[in-house]
């Protein structure tokens, strides 16, 4: 299934149970899969129109009469585009709103380089009292909506629209600041952040046991706050790290990393990601291959912080 008829299916229970659920479009609804609940829900959807600043300042003005708004839009136009309306209007207020991006990345494809975020992390990590969360697949933004909804604070959203194979099972228990450990290992520590890593990982951790390389892998799903304690109990025991985000390798997931193991632990460091250049029109597989976020890419990596140690 599409994750974003995950996000909707969840947000349409949720809002049937609680009639302070509000979502907020920004002229994209159909395409993150949250028209219907305007048809449902009338009274509760609001059309901003392609206005993001405006959208999100009506979203704290609701957030200030005990609403919990929700905001969609793709990432670069929800963060940004409305950088100054999150930090002042939500954050520095301290608006209890859900900002919702979709198409994290290179996941845009076709729609190019001006729909592609690659800073969008790092442009909210440097806003205090927001929380940054970035699901993995279906499993875990199922888990993740009702508890984003009832944190009482300002949250980002990163996520796919389309489908992603799932990492976890249906056993999976969910934790918004606790890091998952998807496999344990003893040589090199590589971590994760969003959709369309997660499998490239998989397939560089069986490229890399056939070279005799144990990968402990963690999928961090919300990169700040941190989880520091399950990732630096990790890189203590391998003694070396690689990252993978779908980001700009400057200011994301690989940064907060470098950040804590700096601070705490120094290991080895590789990280996997879009070496500080704009995207580009293209489909997934060419764009990965273009930026070098391909499972060789990151077995390659992962022999590199290992030989450093």
């Amino acid at each position: 299934m599409e994750m974003r008829k995950v996000l909707n299916n969840e947000l349409k229970r949720l809002m049937g149970l609680d009639p302070n659920i509000v979502i907020l479009d920004a002229d994209l609804a159909k395409a993150n899969g949250t028209w219907d609940l305007r048809e449902i829900y009338p009274d509760r959807v609001f059309e901003a129109g392609v206005a993001e600043q405006n959208m999100v300042t009506m979203a704290a003005g609701l957030a200030s009469y005990g609403f919990i708004p929700v905001c969609g839009s793709f990432t670069p136009f929800i963060t940004r585009r409305v950088c100054d309306q999150v930090a002042i209007s939500v954050c520095y207020a301290g608006m209890n709103v859900k900002l919702l991006g979709t198409d994290e990345g290179i996941a845009a494809e076709l729609n190019g380089g001006t729909h592609m975020s690659v800073e969008d992390i790092s442009v909210l990590r440097g806003i205090p009292d927001i929380v940054i969360f970035s699901p993995a697949d279906n499993i875990e933004l199922e888990k993740a909506i009702e508890p984003i909804i009832y944190y009482d604070g300002p949250v980002y959203i990163r996520m796919q629209r389309k489908v992603v194979p799932d990492i976890h099972d249906s056993n999976y228990e969910f934790d918004l600041f606790k890091a998952d450990v998807v496999k344990e290992g003893k040589d090199v520590t590589i971590a994760s952040m969003g959709g369309i890593m997660p499998q490239e990982v998989l397939e560089a951790i069986e490229l890399l046991a056939s070279d005799g390389i144990d990968v402990e892998y963690i999928n961090v799903h919300t990169v700040k706050p941190l989880d520091e304690e399950t990732l630096l109990k990790s890189i203590k025991k391998t003694g070396c790290l690689v990252t993978c985000d779908n980001h700009n390798v400057i200011g994301g997931l690989g940064s907060a990393l470098a950040e804590m193991s700096a601070r705490n632990y120094p290991v080895p460091i590789e990280m996997i990601g879009i070496q500080d250049h704009f995207g580009e029109v293209g489909y997934l597989p060419y764009l990965k291959e273009k930026f070098h976020m391909t499972a060789k890419d990151i077995a390659s990596a992962a022999k590199k912080a290992v030989a450093g140690k």
